[in-house]
């Protein structure tokens, strides 16, 4: 059997997972990502992995969904499709994730890269809502997520034409943080996650959790919820380690503690 997802040590504490159907151009049927749900999981319990990138390849990232599986249902299989959980899994995740984009990022390819934490875009990077020249909508997330990035006229005029999206434009409206050569993409995601990984655990699961929260709470709400987990922190070892290692000069070893 193919292996859907490659996983692999990128860098100390980052797990690589590398999108793997390239003759289908990496589209998501419910096996990759249910795949892609096992491997988040383990990297959940797993101490040693500190962040995840998550790439395809040089001329995909992922082209959408599978339409071949998706032209099989109708709307009684698809009230009953495991994919609405699989996607809440990917949304749990609570070490950061990052998307390193080369290629087409489609539908749900784009859709994915929404679910990240942060995102590295390739030169080449093209991003699209297709959905609606199929005569559907972004079914998982898209409407939701893109509209809370760029706003509600750049998320209609996307979602109603299904127009190509550059990889300019994507840093330029705030879904990715930096457009990198084609050829250095990944490179430049590992980089990012392997600065990340040398932070405290703690700190960086709760900033993920800050932040995320944005979008479901009124500022007042996300004041009290950010200095709760500031409170928090002040009860870890590696707040300790960390200021110490501030007053006797030297770096912080943090243990997740």
């Amino acid at each position: 059997m193919q292996e859907l997802i490659k996983a692999s040590t990128a860098a100390d504490g980052v797990l690589l997972l590398t999108l793997n159907r390239p003759e289908k151009r990496n589209a998501l049927n419910n096996a990759t990502l249910q795949c892609l749900c096992e491997l988040l999981e383990e990297a959940e319990h797993n101490a040693q992995v500190k962040a995840v990138v998550l790439t395809g390849n040089a001329q995909c990232f992922a082209a959408g969904a599978d339409l071949s599986e998706l032209a099989a249902m109708d709307a009684v299989s698809l009230q009953l499709d495991i994919r609405p959980k699989l996607w809440q899994k990917i949304d749990a995740f609570t070490k950061p994730l990052i998307s390193a984009v080369n290629g087409y990022a489609l539908g749900a390819g784009f859709e994915l890269v929404l679910h990240s934490d942060m995102v590295i875009c390739g030169e080449n990077a093209r991003f699209a809502l297709p959905e609606i020249t199929l005569g559907m909508l972004p079914g998982a997330g898209g409407t939701q997520r893109l509209a809370r990035l760029v706003g509600q006229q750049l998320t209609m005029r996307w979602a109603m034409t299904g127009e190509m999206i550059s990889a300019k434009q994507v840093e330029q409206h705030g879904i990715c943080s930096q457009v990198v050569p084609t050829e250095l993409t990944v490179e430049y995601a590992v980089q990012l996650a392997a600065k990340i990984a040398k932070q405290a655990p703690l700190a960086i699961r709760v900033i993920k959790q800050s932040i995320k929260s944005i979008h479901e709470t009124t500022l007042s709400q996300g004041l009290k919820f950010e200095r709760q987990n500031f409170v928090w922190l002040a009860a870890t070892k590696d707040r300790n380690e960390g200021i110490n290692a501030f007053f006797e000069k030297r770096k912080p070893v943090f243990r997740g503690e």
